[in-house]
Order: structure tokens, then sequence, then C-alpha cells
């Protein structure tokens, strides 16, 4: 009987903490492996996609084995000594396996509540103070907002329907936040819509309401000191 075969390569295997890295970080698995590849994500999320790719290597070991004990029982060999000995030796493969995949999970885990955490606590403050830069960013995006990625270069860039570009970075920094939502269901070459989520349209709101009471109450009479802007 020849030897077992090692387990190849892994490609990514679909794990049930998939839906939790797409809500926590508004990416789906496969986007944050490529961008991981270009080098364009934060500390934390780069530490999440490669904890996950320990995981989906691990669960490729466990499929394998699987697979393979599904096989020395179909009846495919003789029931022999030599088969008993190939099951014991499989079986216990797959149990370290499993073992593995058990602890990648966890690292996975213990990469992810940071993230998770992030989300929440932007969730609960959605009309916390945002900085001028961010309420020129969402104004921008309120508009009409997509993101691109150049086919030559593979640079990533919002563009808004006004025509004002929000870098890439601060587009990652307001998903963190929970304040905008990128529909990924479109390719990055033709366009992903931008488009706020009630907590940055709440947190926008907010901010305007604070900039509108801090200004100084005009006396009875009295010329303003610029002309109104129109809208």
């Amino acid at each position: 009987m020849p030897p077992d075969p090692a387990p190849t390569a892994a490609r990514r295997a679909v794990s049930p903490l998939d839906p939790r890295i797409e809500a926590a970080t508004g990416h789906d698995v496969d986007t944050l492996w490529a961008h991981r590849d270009r080098g364009i994500l934060d500390q934390e999320h780069t530490e999440l996609v490669d904890r996950y790719r320990e995981l989906a290597r691990a669960e490729a070991g466990v499929t394998f084995y699987r697979t393979l004990l599904h096989r020395l029982s179909s009846g495919e060999f003789p029931v022999d000594a030599a088969l008993f000995e190939r099951i014991d030796r499989t079986v216990d493969q797959l149990e370290e396996a499993a073992a593995s995949r058990d602890a990648a999970m966890r690292r996975v885990l213990d990469a992810l509540e940071p993230i998770e955490a992030a989300a929440r606590s932007a969730q609960r403050g959605g009309e916390a103070q945002i900085t001028a830069a961010d309420q020129a960013a969402l104004l921008a995006i309120a508009g009409g907002a997509k993101l691109y990625e150049h086919l030559l270069t593979g640079r990533l860039s919002v563009t808004t329907a006004s025509g004002t570009r929000v870098p890439y970075a601060e587009l990652q920094r307001l998903q963190s936040a929970g304040l905008v939502a990128l529909d990924t269901s479109h390719p990055v070459q033709a366009g992903q819509p931008v488009s706020l989520t009630d907590a940055g349209r709440a947190a926008l709101t907010a901010n305007r309401r604070t900039t509108q009471a801090s200004l100084p109450t005009a006396r009875p009479g009295a010329w303003p000191s610029a002309p109104a802007q129109r809208r």
C-alpha cells in the first residue's frame, strides 16, 4: 500500500468566522486577502488576515485527512492488517489536524476581537464629534462616491460625485469607525459604491448641530461679518 501523501498547500477554505470578519471589517475575506497582498491594510487588519491564512491551511489539513479516511473506508482497499494500520494512522493525523485548526481559530478570534470592539464602540458613539477632515470626507461621500482600483498600478482611491478625492487610508479609518459602508458586490476596477451608514449620518448631523450651536449670535440690527453662503 503506498504511503500517505502529505496535504497540499492550502487554498482559502470557508470558515464559520467569515460572516463575523465581514461584519467587523466591511470586507469579505477575499477582498481583505487581496488588500493584504498589496500592503494597504493597517497593522490590526494585517494581523487578522495573516492569522486567517494560518486557519485556512489548518482547515485544509482537516479536509484532507477526513477525505482520506472516507476513501479508506469506502471499500476501495482490501480489508487487512495494512488497512487497519493506515486507518489508525489517519485518525491520529485527523485528530492532530483538528487540534491545529482549533488553535488557529483561537488566534483568529484574538486578532478579530479588537476590531469588533472598535466597531461596536463606533456604533455606540455614532453621534460623537468628528474631526473637520472626517466631516469633509463624509460630506463628499454623502453626495455619491466610488472606490476604484487603477488597472496598471493597483492603487486604490475614492472619487466622489463632486470630484473630491478621499484617500484610501481615510476610507479605511471611516469604515473601521462604522461611519461608511463599501458595496463589494461590484468589481473594484469598475468602482465599488461607498455610502454613509446610519452611524455616519448621525455623526455628521451631530457635528453640524454642534458647529451651528457654537457660532456667535448676531446682535439685532447688526450686519453679518461675512456674506451667507448659498446652498
